[in-house]
């Protein structure tokens, strides 16, 4: 505790301008920043090469952006679907820390009918080895390091950013792709970059950034880095490289998934950054959701998410706002599909998002209403969620009461 208080002590400054940025970049959804991006030169489909195929997979390398003077190459999976006429709609798959291009995560979308392209945004190949022409490594050092304005072409996340928008670019290229039905989910530190991608690739049709997200500097996992950055250098690398400073370029539909203890991206930053998106945002909190790769991509509310955008699938149930007056928590509702169930989830713990016991209690669904008595404990934090008969839950932003 004493560790956060003093890190959050340190960046204070910073997080006061990143506010202020952020509420202005918000005030204004006709604009887009891209950031140090030449999104012109990314549009274009770049050089690849394909191996051999097998179960619906495909690998394949493209080339990336160039480090230190040197060309790059980003190897990935690309699934097609066996059957059907084509052209498909298509999915880019963004993999988070410790991961790679996973090839069951493009079967995946595969199997559901899209082309889907899972690159490694590490420098790795197939065996998980280090390319001698891949970008740079994904760990603390390539993400946080000191760089001057000059460097910012040789850190991660810029490398990360540009060869995701170039795997974009490739799908598109793709003769099998209708590159009018392109969406981006992530997962971990892809959803961090889903988050940016969105906001800055003006082509992508739907979003699902799932754990990740921006004001990192604020509260996450990572404000020991943050600490030893110092506030000068901290203020360079929001400035570039955290999400908030991109949302509010956000034009497609955004599903946000997360859950309500998760060790790296908390509640606060999270609702912080989905309230920057000027347009249509859903929600999917769960209680206590495990953070991974595998649990990360298996809520089916993602794939009924992007079906309902690309494809004409039946969309999620949506919430309206929640309100909390007279001992209640109530919220509106629209579903094309039967809502079966609602909840109230809450805590009254206080302290670090992650270490908080949360309760959840039926919630009756009444027409287009679900409610619920709150608990009389003060302060409390608690959010609405309804479950379609498909188990599609989404939820409300949550409210802290006083």
């Amino acid at each position: 505790m004493q560790r956060l208080s003093t890190t959050r002590l340190l960046i204070a400054a910073t997080i006061a301008v990143g506010l202020i940025a952020g509420r202005a970049a918000a005030a204004e959804p006709a604009k887009r920043f891209t950031g140090p991006w030449n999104m012109a030169e990314l549009k274009k489909a770049p050089p690849a090469t394909w191996g051999a195929k097998s179960d619906l997979i495909q690998e394949g390398y493209y080339q990336g952006e160039p480090l230190a003077g040197k060309p790059t190459r980003v190897f990935a999976y690309c699934g097609r679907p066996a059957s059907g006429k084509g052209p498909f709609p298509a999915m880019v798959l963004v993999h988070g820390g410790g991961g790679t291009a996973f090839d069951q995560w493009a079967r995946l979308w595969a199997k559901r009918g899209y082309v889907a392209l899972a690159m490694d945004l590490g420098g790795c190949g197939p065996d998980r080895k280090r390319l001698p022409d891949g970008s740079p490594p994904q760990d603390d050092h390539g993400k946080f390091r000191d760089f001057g304005d000059d460097e910012v072409n040789q850190m991660w996340t810029y490398h990360a950013v540009a060869d995701a928008i170039r795997g974009h670019s490739l799908l598109a290229s793709l003769e099998e792709v209708d590159a009018e039905r392109i969406g981006v989910t992530g997962i971990s530190w892809g959803g961090y970059l889903t988050c940016i991608l969105a906001g800055i690739d003006d082509r992508f049709k739907v979003a699902v950034p799932v754990y990740g997200c921006g004001f990192l500097h604020h509260n996450s996992a990572w404000l020991p880095m943050f600490a030893k950055m110092g506030p000068e250098q901290t203020k360079r690398w929001v400035s570039y490289f955290d999400p908030y400073r991109y949302l509010a370029g956000v034009r497609c539909p955004i599903l946000f998934v997360n859950g309500t203890n998760d060790f790296a991206y908390p509640l606060d930053s999270y609702q912080k950054c989905y309230r920057l998106v000027p347009g249509r945002v859903d929600v999917r909190i769960q209680v206590r959701m495990p953070h991974g790769h595998t649990v990360g991509w298996a809520p089916k509310e993602i794939g009924l998410f992007v079906d309902s955008i690309l494809t004409g699938g039946d969309p999620l149930p949506r919430l309206g706002p929640m309100k909390t007056a007279g001992g209640k928590a109530a919220a509106p509702f629209t579903s094309k599909t039967p809502v079966v169930k609602g909840q109230l989830h809450y805590t009254a713990d206080t302290g670090p998002w992650q270490k908080r016991t949360w309760h959840s209690v039926d919630a009756p669904v009444n027409g287009g209403t679900v409610s619920a008595k709150l608990p009389g404990d003060r302060p409390l934090v608690c959010y609405l969620g309804v479950t379609d008969k498909r188990g599609a839950m989404v939820s409300t932003e949550h409210a802290e009461l006083q």
